[in-house]
């Protein structure tokens, strides 16, 4: 193929890629620390950036073009009616604490104090519905939403056993239809992971595009022409995005990102850390955690956690806004070299975690906000994936190269000395239940039993729990989640063997908690 796109009065396209995920963190146990990691998520991520992505639509509706993926697990946990219920105490709680605040202190947070109200406000107006505001962006075309495998299970070491890849894939389609009434066309693959010939299983599932890191694009059989900047179609019929580091180091960088200027919001000084342990307790909070409730400045590099400096909004938003006019600028004239040396008008990927925006860096649902708002200004089109791809372009053939967003572009972050154990757990359970689904009878008892077996595999094979053994944080809860699926899942294969020894109580407890993924179909593991 060419490879050619018409020339436009634009140096070329930019697709921001955000990547929204959370394990399936629910638990029956109020204030725990699971419970904690979404709300968070939701506080300082997910609610902000709708917020910048509405008002971006409303001011600027054909430049707000943003790709997004929103994990089956975190769809569950955001439909999750128990959940919903519980965050408005859960922002209260917080509120509580900063209103019992020295004046000091609370005058440095009062932008905080703001902060919570807002989403508060938020959330009641739209009664906690973020999917139906997710949806809505989706169908104006604003966003482009796509899905990711069921549990983020890290495919290539599933491989063993195609069917446990079928099954993460399927069901994570099915998912998604059933929550947004269409079936996705894009996936997020976990950690951009990909092996040979999973395209084939992609395109099968009615997958169509996908996004790889660099590595996966740069060595593809053949070379691709253009490198990163243009998408290649497997011989399957499945077209890859590539990540372009250079749009998104700016971002990413430990050492030189924009979220490391000393006028952001300091991530780790957290009041949670410094209250004394029996004021948590006071409010239902056992042990001593982050809050959420942060609000110094970065400062410098060289300053420890005592030595911060109170946040200055104003100072913080107009940073914002600079950073996001000087990517742009960066942006456009690496758009200018690369129209220079080619008949095409290249097209930049830059996928980011989601949770960078808001949580890990406070403003950086700002920044995007500033992307959208100033990308024609810089001669740079804004485009999602699938608007790219309805642009009909002509794409070169190429087989991608197996890789990964991990260091190096290789698959060592998932399978080293501190998770590599976890690899013949699953796949030994895996085979098992491959081989049980052959054998699968119809009756009520059995399908139910079928059900949450298949739902405890595939919660034991989210790459998220090796990520954790890896980084070396929270490793108890990572093993514990882990040992604690696959030893449901275990109970579970012996009452199907069983049926006369079966445990009711246990059975009804564990749907209750793993109550994920209730069009779940044990076909998608069948020989």
């Amino acid at each position: 193929m060419n490879g050619q796109y018409p020339k436009k009065n634009f140096l070329g396209q930019l697709a921001i890629v955000l990547h929204a995920h959370l394990p399936y963190v629910r638990k029956n146990e109020k204030n725990s620390l699971e419970e904690d990691w979404l709300f968070q998520a939701i506080l300082e991520c997910y609610i902000p950036l709708l917020q910048v992505i509405e008002s971006s639509k409303i001011e600027n509706p054909l430049s707000t073009k943003l790709t997004i993926s929103l994990s089956p697990t975190l769809l569950s946990l955001l439909d999750n009616k128990q959940l919903k219920e519980t965050f408005p105490s859960w922002i209260k709680t917080r509120i509580d604490f900063l209103n019992e605040l020295p004046q000091k202190e609370k005058n440095a947070s009062a932008f905080l104090m703001k902060n919570l109200n807002d989403k508060y406000f938020y959330w009641q107006e739209c009664s906690g519905n973020l999917i139906e505001k997710f949806k809505l962006l989706n169908k104006s075309g604003n966003l482009d939403i796509l899905t990711c495998a069921a549990t983020h299970g890290y495919l290539p070491i599933l491989r063993e056993n195609p069917e446990t890849v079928k099954g993460q894939i399927n069901t994570a389609i099915r998912s998604h239809e059933n929550i947004f009434g269409i079936k996705p066309l894009g996936i997020w693959l976990p950690e951009c992971a990909y092996y040979e010939n999973l395209d084939e299983i992609l395109f099968n599932s009615g997958i169509r595009y996908a996004i790889l890191d660099g590595h996966g694009i740069l060595n593809a059989t053949p070379r691709p022409r253009y490198g990163v900047y243009a998408p290649i179609c497997s011989k399957k019929g499945v077209a890859f995005f590539g990540r372009d580091s250079e749009s998104t180091l700016p971002v990413w960088s430990a050492k030189d990102g924009f979220p490391g200027n000393g006028v952001y919001r300091e991530f780790h000084k957290d009041l949670g850390w410094e209250l004394p342990l029996s004021n948590l307790q006071k409010k239902g909070i056992s042990s001593e955690r982050p809050l959420g409730l942060k609000y110094y400045k970065i400062t410098n590099e060289k300053a420890t956690l005592g030595d911060k400096e109170f946040y200055l909004e104003n100072e913080a938003i107009k940073k914002a806004e600079e950073h996001a006019n000087e990517y742009l600028l960066e942006r456009s004239k690496q758009l200018k070299k690369l129209t220079l040396s080619s008949s095409f008008i290249p097209l930049l990927v830059a996928p980011f975690d989601a949770e960078l925006f808001g949580h890990w860096w406070y403003e950086g649902p700002l920044f995007i906000y500033n992307i959208l708002k100033n990308s024609s200004k810089y001669s740079i089109k804004l485009t999602n994936l699938k608007e790219f791809l309805t642009q009909k372009p002509n794409l070169q053939i190429c087989n991608p190269s197996p890789s990964s967003w991990g260091q190096g572009g290789y698959h060592n972050y998932w399978i080293n000395d501190a998770n590599a154990w976890i690899v013949p757990e699953i796949t030994k359970a895996g085979s098992a239940f491959v081989d049980l689904c052959s054998q699968k009878s119809n009756n009520d008892l059995s399908i139910r039993l079928f059900n949450q077996a298949a739902r405890e595999l595939l919660l034991s094979e989210s790459s998220d729990w090796s990520f954790i053994l890896r980084a070396g944080t929270t490793t108890e809860l990572a093993k514990e989640r882990i040992k604690r699926h696959l030893s449901r899942f275990w109970k579970l294969v012996e009452m199907i063997k069983n049926h006369s020894k079966i445990n009711w109580k246990f059975l009804q407890d564990i749907e209750d908690e793993d109550k994920v993924f209730p069009d779940i179909n044990i076909d998608d593991w069948r020989k």
